[in-house]
This record gives structure tokens, C-alpha cells and sequence, in this order.
């Protein structure tokens, strides 16, 4: 199976130039000596989280015609305003197919960006959105399973290489794998020396079961559901998978409890807003140092779309 190379993730990158946010490394002083700490806040980015980067990718990689017919999504919310944003930018139309439950936040963020916001039960996302694309002939922009998305995602990396040459460890959330396949990819032309690790709630296991195992692992999707990180509830795809068994180190899992602790340190020392998915990294990070690598470490905060009274009780 072909891997997305650097030359993708530069080549993404020259695309999504001025559309997606060039987020800073932001320093944490609060963080272990023996592991300096810094933050990559794509929290900031316009749709409040990374996955502006490889969607805006993905579309602008369709040829006038494909766009002409509009583009179709599935998504637990991040990605889902990713491609709406990126079909307001295209001057296209867009049906964003999302779970009953995502967060009320993220679907009226969806809407307001112009697209056509299509709910169904949970399971049931992925089979919506490939019947729209056969009823409308639109193409699908998956949400980790593409190459071009992948490539998106990776732009991470190469900003992380170029802003702290030095880096030991990069953390990353991981879910369908789109982003940690597209880091890695980074890092590992990059930076060869850097570890990649993943950072998983124990909720949604499924990566790091499959990852011990060698081969794809899947969990009922009502097991997936009960981690409050919403936008880690996905598998990872053969694609995803592919990357991750060549280019990833290692992986830890975190508790609820443990995520909760690090939307609050999130907000109250560094001063971000980060929903609980986006939280994961930095909870590996305060909570199973014991298990990381040493070094200069930076831990990727992958998005900051939470509702507001569910951030008021995170940090109550």
C-alpha cells in the first residue's frame, strides 16, 4: 500500500496557504524539565480544529467538474464543518452527514457555514453519506480514509519540524488515524529520529488493540460511543492503519477522568479552549509520562469545538 511522502504533505501545504491557520508552538512552562512541553493549538484554526487542513485539501485536489456536483461528508462534527467550510470557500454545495448526538455546537456551526446537515442514527453515517453521493453524483470527502486528507493533516508536521528542529516526541490523538498517519509521514521524512506516539481514550481502544495485534481490531460502535472525546469514536481505515503500523512508535491510552483533567489545565495554564478529543494529547502527556519517551515533547491540541455548558462542567 502506496504511503503518503513528503512531497504530498508540501504540496498540500502550498494549497491550503492562506486558508488554514499556521498555528504557533506555544511553550508550556508548567511543563516536566526533564520533558519541556509545548503546544500546537489547532483549536485556533477557523472551524476550531485541525481537519480544515486536509479537507480544504481534498476539495481543492477535485477537478472543476467533481466540485460542480457539490461534495458529501460523514462526520462526528469537526470534519463536518471542515468540508462545509472548504465548499464556502469553492463556492459549492455540501451534505454533511452526522451522527444523532454530535454535539449541538458543531451541528449549528455546520449549518451556519452553508451546508446541508443530514442526521441519522448512530452506525449509520457512513451508508447516509454513500447513498447522497449516489442520489447527487457529489464526491466524498472522507474524514481520514484519502491520501489527499492525510496530506493535509501532515502539514502539522512540517510546521512542527520547522518551528522546534530539535523535537523528541510528538503526540497525537488518534481515532480513524488521519492525522497521526499524516504527522508521522512528517516527522519520519523529516525528522527520523523524532518518535510519533498515539494517544487513545481507553473507551475507544480499538487502535491500540490493533496495533498490539497486528492486524485491524474492530469495537462495537456502543462501546466507542461511551468516551466523552466525540471525535474519537472512529477505526482506523487499511489506509490509516497502513501508515501507522510503519510509522508510529508507540501508543498510550487515557481515562476519562484523566481527559477531564486536561480540558481544565488546557484552559487554566495555557489558556485554550480545547474540547475533550482535542485534550487527549496533553493527557498522555500530564498523566503516563512514565510510559513516553523522554525529550522535548510537543502534543498536538487537535480541536476546541465543545459545547459550552458541557465546558462550564469540565471545568466546574
Amino acid at each position: 500500500m502506496n504511503l503518503v511522502t513528503v512531497d504530498d504533505i508540501e504540496a498540500a501545504a502550498a494549497r491550503i496557504q492562506g486558508v488554514a491557520v499556521r498555528t504557533p508552538l506555544v511553550p508550556c512552562l508548567w511543563g516536566d524539565p526533564d520533558r519541556p512541553l509545548w503546544l500546537k493549538p489547532e483549536n485556533l484554526q477557523p472551524v476550531g480544529a485541525f481537519k480544515i487542513r486536509g479537507a480544504y485539501n481534498a476539495v481543492a485536489r477535485l477537478t472543476d467538474e467533481q466540485r460542480a456536483r457539490g461534495v458529501v461528508a460523514y462526520s462526528s462534527g469537526n470534519h463536518a464543518q471542515a468540508v462545509a467550510y472548504a465548499a464556502r470557500e469553492f463556492g459549492i454545495r455540501a451534505w454533511i452527514v452526522v451522527p444523532e448526538g454530535t454535539p449541538q455546537v458543531k451541528v449549528d456551526a455546520t449549518r451556519a457555514l452553508g451546508a446541508e446537515v443530514v442526521l441519522v442514527a448512530a452506525g449509520q453515517r457512513e451508508t447516509r453519506a454513500y447513498e447522497i453521493v449516489a442520489e447527487r453524483g457529489a464526491a466524498l470527502i472522507p474524514p481520514f480514509d484519502h491520501p489527499d486528507v492525510i496530506a493535509g493533516q501532515g502539514t502539522i508536521g512540517l510546521e512542527i519540524v520547522a518551528d522546534l528542529a530539535e523535537v523528541d516526541l510528538v503526540l497525537v490523538p488518534v481515532s480513524g488515524g488521519g492525522l497521526i498517519s499524516g504527522v508521522a509521514a512528517a516527522m519520519k521524512g523529516l525528522r527520523p529520529g523524532a518518535q510519533v506516539w498515539a494517544v487513545e481514550p481507553e473507551l475507544a481502544a480499538d487502535t491500540a488493540a490493533s496495533l498490539r495485534a497486528g492486524h485491524l481490531v474492530s469495537w462495537p460502535v456502543e462501546d466507542r460511543d461511551r468516551t466523552i472525546a466525540d471525535g474519537l469514536r472512529s477505526q482506523p481505515s487499511e489506509l490509516t492503519f497502513a501508515h501507522q503500523r510503519a510509522l508510529v512508535d508507540g501508543i498510550v491510552t487515557v481515562a476519562e477522568d484523566e481527559i477531564r483533567d486536561a480540558v481544565a489545565v488546557l484552559a487554566h495554564r495555557a489558556n485554550l479552549v480545547a474540547e475533550p478529543s482535542g485534550a487527549v494529547a496533553t493527557a498522555g502527556y500530564l498523566h503516563h509520562a512514565g510510559e513516553l519517551p523522554r525529550g522535548r515533547t510537543v502534543a498536538v491540541v487537535s480541536g476546541g469545538n465543545v459545547d459550552p455548558a458541557a465546558l462550564a462542567a469540565l471545568l466546574a
